[in-house]
């Protein structure tokens, strides 16, 4: 068994450390002190506690090549999907972690055992973590409500800080990617003091780490990869090009005929690149004749323009100190700042104007100057539906997060009836402050008025408005211009900055006890009491105009909100037998915790575990926990926010899954037969939506609720010294689970199911029955009932002629991850397969081989991932390798993501002046991901590597 061994007076746990304690002066030998595991507040000296944890100190963390703490825990085989720096459109900076694929948000994060700060989702940042404080990681993988409170569903990462540092280190990281970019620069310096009576501990850290551009791989420098000469077929149909959307002939006599279009929508035309315009320099105008007939030549490839891995920057400091008031007690604090700098880059905004086909009123004007239809030229005065990709700005979104992290308090021990105990109470504030800015979306107020009537006054400048009546302060804007031809002065009046604003805070008191009750045949009866106080709140404000609806991009209104909690938990550990045949070992462990919310009301949640030592070597163990996650604020107050989401209408006539069920819904739902579905990327089968789709908060959101069952053994024969084996099963049913039901379910319901209930829940415009709305909002409506196991082998030698040796394999099985989006649907089966970023992995492992000779260290670390299937969206077009699949509703294709692993190296020597130097390879085979269909962006989902590329660094440590 792992015991806890500890020399001296300092926690393992990081939630308070033992005090100095009255010792004789000849008193030298080395004792067990009691430690806090995560996943118990009682504190013993086995480290193995009847729920699984997994503990990473910073010797493991620094042979994987990696600078954030993101990285790290997104490495360990548990790990289901969750943000990192290569989510561009739709990241935001942050990267989080998610255990056993249940969502970020029902993993809890602790710091040195505290809450941390979480955003208006529920979900931690694990970039306000600077990975230089960090000593060791725990991780829990079983759930804990009973002890910690909320969000402890999948389990619970504590992230331990350093503590009891003397001396200086100097530690720095170069490293960049085989092509030359994505270069990463970190430095640290951490001081620390010892006295009599205390110890404090200083870091400074900064991390740069550059981008990779989407259009620099192979795999996602277009937007939908493995269709070779075909790939323009999915490139945008909004063009670099000023395009022409209703050159068809204008018929508005008769609504009711099959040749009505009131607005002349199709046969659409284009200004070729190179067109040379007439008129005033930087505001030529082109006439009808110098179009040319739109084609996929003309198309734009977006997705070249994208960051594949996106920059930021992190700065931080933390301070941490404890000073010993008596012998029994002291006073702990703490503090931290860390500033997040993160950007990501879009293609230019994808601008387009007019009532028939984009459903604004930003048309071109008959009597705009730069309308080639303008009476005034011999044209018909129609209104131009025109669209134009600003490919002369990129869209840039950053952000600089601020996060403050205060903890002040005492703790302390003493003696009792011959009875010990521990104490501590504290205070904890944390505080996160963003500023978002967002560039190179339209202030559409602006782009309306630069297409309305303009005309070339007598000074040679083209004006906004009528002769004699030019609107003061108005640049005509020429949208049908050929790609740059935009100029500066027409970017700078349409273009705007937007700031937006957010705030997440959390103020909490805790007062934790916890000792001895009672002495019995097998052991002491061990005990711990709490409280804590919590408050959280938050905000995000967008900027005016977003707010208002004014802008190009996603509006969304304010959300702000905040609620309050009082808990009281209770924990004891009772051991039954000791040291009799058939029992080494055995002990329960029993909690429970009660929480009421100002918002939803109270709830209890309970646990019991129990440890069975059959022998020394065998260690059995299994736990029962029941939890809970409250509803965050973004889902009890989120106003309502656009969203274009890609998805494939199943109405569409070209969808070639489309079975006579569908096609009989959708034509009693009005649609026509012949409806072909219109998205951002031109007419056809699949693609973002070229209207807004609305996300929005419930209120009357209630909390989750869990059930979790683990049972393991853990196996440490005494024949064979240094090897340990531990294996464990592992359950979490979740009801009244929170979602959001996709685009795609939603139509699956609407037309397939024929749920009228989901039918009501978007609305197609009549002119041509696009879906031009949607709500999306959380409710407390599905089921989830995830299983598997874990494995974990460890073997060490002792020194051998050629050093010492490890080996080391932690692997996760999934054999279930079922749910149901509500208690009536079809139980849905997710394991092996693959959805829009969200793998299911039914297997992760990590094998790690390691050797020490000496001052000479060398790590070997595999990472494996199992293979996964997606459905096919392109059914019949050759690409996926199951193509021709069939089921019984007709042709079902399936594409198969292989089977990958990854192979990292690092080579560390040890100077003789007490430093470090270390040189590794990470991807050292340069291994692609596997091509996905479904994915939103770069055609392989986020999790994955960078494809086709080692990431090569250098590292260096100075001691002092």
């Amino acid at each position: 068994m792992r015991l806890a061994l500890v020399a001296g007076a300092t926690s393992l746990a990081g939630t308070g450390a033992a005090l100095a304690q009255d010792v004789p002066p000849d008193s030298s030998p080395t004792t067990l002190d009691r430690v806090e595991v995560t996943g118990s507040r009682i504190r013993s000296v086995d480290a193995e506690t009847s729920q699984p944890v997994l503990v990473l100190d910073r010797q493991a963390i620094e042979k994987q090549g990696v600078t954030s703490v993101a990285e790290v825990l997104n490495r360990i085989s548990a790990a289901g999907p969750s943000l990192n720096r290569t989510f561009n459109n739709g990241g935001d900076g942050s990267s989080n972690i998610s255990l056993r694929n249940l969502g970020a948000s029902r993993t809890l994060v602790l710091v040195d055992g505290r809450r941390w700060v979480s955003a208006l989702d529920g979900t931690v940042d694990l970039n306000t973590i600077p990975s230089a404080i960090v000593e060791r990681i725990e991780v829990l993988k079983d759930g804990a409500s009973s002890i910690y409170g909320s969000d402890a569903i999948a389990g619970v990462i504590n992230i331990i800080t350093r503590d009891n540092f003397e001396g200086a280190e100097f530690r720095t990281h170069i490293g960049q990617y085989s092509q030359g970019d994505g270069d990463r620069k970190t430095i640290e310096a951490t001081l620390g003091a010892n006295g009599e009576r205390g110890n404090v501990v200083m870091s400074l850290s900064r991390v740069e780490e550059g981008a990779v551009m989407a259009g620099d791989r192979e795999q996602s420098a277009v937007p939908v990869f493995g269709f070779g000469a075909n790939a323009s077929d999915f490139f945008s149909g909004y063009s670099s090009n000023g395009k022409i959307w209703n050159n068809a002939p204008i018929v508005d006599t008769d609504p009711d005929a099959d040749d009505y279009n009131p607005y002349g929508i199709g046969s659409y035309r284009i200004i070729p690149p190179g067109a040379i315009g007439i008129g005033p320099d930087g505001q030529q105008r082109y006439a009808y004749g110098q179009t040319v007939p739109w084609g996929r030549a003309y198309a734009y490839n977006y997705a070249k323009d994208n960051y594949l891995l996106t920059p930021q920057t992190r700065t931080a400091m933390y301070v941490k100190g404890r000073f010993d008031l008596t012998d029994h007690i002291a006073f702990r604090g703490e503090g931290l700042y860390n500033e997040r700098r993160s950007e990501q880059q879009l293609a230019g905004y994808p601008l387009a104007g007019g009532e028939g086909v984009f459903g604004n009123d930003a048309g071109m004007s008959p009597d705009s100057y730069f309308n080639p239809y303008n009476p005034a030229y011999g044209g018909d005065g129609r209104t131009v539906e025109w669209s134009h990709r600003l490919t002369e700005q990129p869209r840039v979104y950053q952000q600089n997060v601020k996060t403050y992290h205060v903890y002040a308090g005492f703790e302390g021990n003493f003696d009792f009836a011959d009875r010990y105990f521990n104490w501590d109470i504290g205070y904890a504030f944390n505080k996160s402050d963003q500023m978002d800015t967002q560039i190179g979306d339209a202030n559409m107020l602006n782009v309306r008025a630069g297409v309305g009537p303009s005309f070339l006054d007598t000074d040679g400048v083209v004006k906004c408005g009528t002769p004699g009546n030019a609107i003061a302060g108005c640049v005509p804007f020429n949208p049908l211009s050929p790609a740059g031809g935009v100029t500066q002065e027409m970017l700078d009046y349409i273009l705007f900055t937007a700031q937006d604003t957010f705030q997440n805070k959390s103020e909490s008191f805790t007062a934790n006890l916890a000792g001895d009750i009672v002495d019995l045949p097998a052991g002491t009866m061990g005990f711990a009491l709490g409280i804590e106080s919590r408050k959280e709140s938050g905000f995000d404000r967008p900027d005016a105009f977003v707010a208002a609806g004014y802008t190009s991009g996603n509006g969304r209104k304010p959300t702000s909100g905040s609620y309050d909690l009082n808990e009281i938990f209770g924990e004891v550990l009772i051991p039954i037998l000791a040291d009799v045949p058939g029992a080494r070992l055995l002990e329960v462990s029993l909690a429970s915790r009660y929480s009421d919310y100002s918002n939803f009301g109270d709830t209890t949640n309970s646990k019991f575990g129990f440890k069975w030592k059959p022998f020394e070597d065998l260690l059995v163990r299994g736990n029962w926990a029941e939890g809970f996650r409250a509803p965050p604020i973004q889902t009890l107050f989120r106003g309502l926010a656009d969203s274009y989401e890609s998805f494939g209408d199943i109405c569409s006539a070209d969808y070639g899954g489309r079975t006579p069920t569908i096609a009989a819904n959708c034509l009693a739902s009005g649609v026509p037969a012949n409806f072909i579905q219109r998205t951002n990327s031109g007419d056809g089968y699949f693609g973002q939506t070229i209207f807004p789709f609305s996300f929005g908060g419930n209120p009357d959101a209630g909390p989750e609720t869990s059930t979790s069952k683990t049972l393991g053994l853990v196996y440490s024969p005494s024949y064979a010294q240094g090897l340990e084996i531990k294996l464990d099963w592992w359950n979490v049913e979740i009801e009244d689970a929170l979602s959001t039901p996709t685009v795609a379910y939603i139509l699956d319901q609407c037309y397939a199911n024929g749920d009228q209930a989901y039918c009501a829940l978007f609305s197609r415009r009549p002119s041509d029955f696009q879906i031009d709305y949607m709500l999306l909002g959380p409710q407390n409506l599905s089921r989830i009932n995830a299983e598997g196991y874990d494995l974990d082998l460890q073997y060490r030698t002792s020194d051998t002629g050629y050093g010492r040796f490890s080996a080391g394999l932690s692997a996760s099985y999934m054999s279930k991850w079922e749910s149901q989006f509500t208690q009536d649907s079809d139980v849905e089966t997710a394991v092996g397969r693959y959805f829009d970023r969200d793998p299911q992995w039914r297997l992760r492992g990590n094998a790690t081989l390691d050797w020490t000779n000496g001052n000479l260290g060398v790590t070997w670390i595999s990472r494996y991932f199992s293979h996964l299937v997606e459905d096919c969206p392109f059914p019949g077009d050759g690409v996926c390798s199951d193509d021709t699949r069939r089921d019984a509703d007709g042709l079902a294709a399936r594409n198969k993501l292989g089977a990958t692993t990854y192979h990292d190296i690092q080579a560390r020597y040890e100077l003789p002046w007490d430093g470090t130097v270390k040189l590794g390879v990470n991807n050292i085979f340069k291994k692609r991901a596997p091509t996905s269909f479904q994915t939103f962006a770069n055609s392989f989902d986020p999790q994955y590597d960078i494809p086709d590329s080692q990431y090569l660094y250098m590292e260096y440590v100075q001691r002092f």
